[in-house]
């Protein structure tokens, strides 16, 4: 079996959460990265093995790596993409893709001109409960699926933040963070194309100035609507509807309430720096934990409503109720390294590839303008995928 050797660039919080991924996954050997951090440098040679450069440039110019895994602040995704094709590496990027559909096309452009592969998360519609719930919907069984319904509320914006993180402008706020993954979701469970958004968003606290909260209405070709609401004001925490199941498929303590609040006091850069990947306060992530999820969703089929949970997708039926079970996963993730090693050494197309998600920021871009401009925003129709 070919093994990818993946170089990473920013060992922040996104590395963090694919870390126990490429750790564990056979397929990929995470043999470099590149941070302006010593100490997060330090902690990769520790726990990888892997070579270490204090610049992007020279990890691209590493000719042992076959990918490059662009996990740094979302403003530098275009340009770092562009770089890293040129040098022959294939690309897996975090979402959001980029902050404008120039720089999606432009990475999409790249990374053809060089012929390599882009695909772009992780997002939470790679999540297997997920991809099982729309098997369940794509073989019919149920009837059509009618609507999405798709709520989280979390702590999102009272997590230490560096400036840039809470400017809309440089790609801070809930929906270039949050809503790549709920507008994903829902364009996977609908396998077609979106047709309109309408948005509302919500900056209500004046020392954190950028959108934590939104309410979005989206309708697809087909007739499917959905409905996707976040709010990230740390009041409410919608895992309580998941039986106290975190995002990353952790078990939380429901008692915590209140602890990202309490938690911001003093320079918040500095604090963030020091739970990063290699920080003082550095926790690495458990290792038993269950399927990651994007809080409340429901698929609502003609016959069915369908809800992917942390351990497999409820079904509730005309007649009865019952659980598609799924075992607990042993990578974290490992659908994120299925599309990218089918696309790299298979040469199969990725489903969140470079189109794919630039329909997705197409969506995204449309919530912010609608919600500036009070009005129902029309789509160009961007990629859907066939059943």
């Amino acid at each position: 079996m070919k093994k990818l050797r993946v170089g990473v660039a920013g060992l922040g919080r996104a590395f963090t959460l694919m870390a126990p991924t490429l750790a564990r996954d056979p397929r990929v050997e995470l043999a470099a990265a590149a941070d302006p951090r010593p100490e997060a440098r330090q902690q990769i040679k520790q726990d990888f093995g892997a070579r270490t450069y204090d610049s992007f440039d020279q990890l691209c110019a590493d000719p042992a790596l076959d990918v490059v895994y662009i996990a740094t602040p979302h403003h530098f995704h275009a340009e770092q993409a562009r770089l890293a094709a040129a040098h022959g590496k294939h690309l897996l990027v975090e979402k959001p893709m980029a902050l404008s559909l120039d720089e999606c096309r432009a990475m999409i452009d790249a990374a053809h001109k060089a012929g390599v592969q882009l695909v772009v998360g992780h997002s939470h519609s790679f999540d297997r409960p997920i991809l099982e719930t729309r098997r369940i919907i794509a073989s019919g069984e149920l009837g059509r699926l009618r609507m999405i319904t798709a709520l989280n509320f979390t702590d999102f914006l009272y997590r230490p933040r560096r400036p840039e993180e809470l400017a809309t402008e440089r790609g801070g706020g809930a929906v270039y963070n949050q809503a790549a993954h709920h507008v994903d979701i829902a364009r996977l469970l609908a396998a077609g194309r979106a047709k309109s958004v309408r948005a509302a968003t919500g900056a209500w606290d004046p020392a954190r100035p950028t959108e934590g909260a939104y309410a979005c209405f989206l309708t697809f070709e087909d007739g499917i609507v959905a409905t996707l609401v976040y709010s990230g004001y740390a009041h409410f925490d919608s895992d309580e509807f998941s039986g106290w199941i975190g995002e990353m498929g952790q078990r939380k303590d429901p008692t915590a309430y209140g602890a990202a609040r309490k938690s911001l006091k003093g320079d918040e850069p500095s604090l963030k720096r020091a739970r990063n990947y290699g920080g003082e306060q550095f926790k690495p992530l458990p290792t038993d934990n269950l399927h990651q999820h994007f809080g409340f969703v429901i698929a609502s089929c003609e016959h069915a409503d369908l809800r992917p949970s942390a351990d497999g997708v409820m079904v509730y039926g005309d007649g009865e109720q019952k659980l598609h079970p799924l075992p607990a996963p042993k990578v974290p993730r490992a659908e994120v390294i299925d599309e990218l090693y089918d696309a790299v050494v298979n040469g199969k197309k990725p489903l969140h590839g470079g189109e794919w998600a630039m329909a997705t920021m197409e969506v995204c871009f449309a919530m912010l303008r609608s919600a500036r401009e009070g009005k129902e925003i029309a789509l160009q129709n961007r990629p859907g995928f066939a059943t």
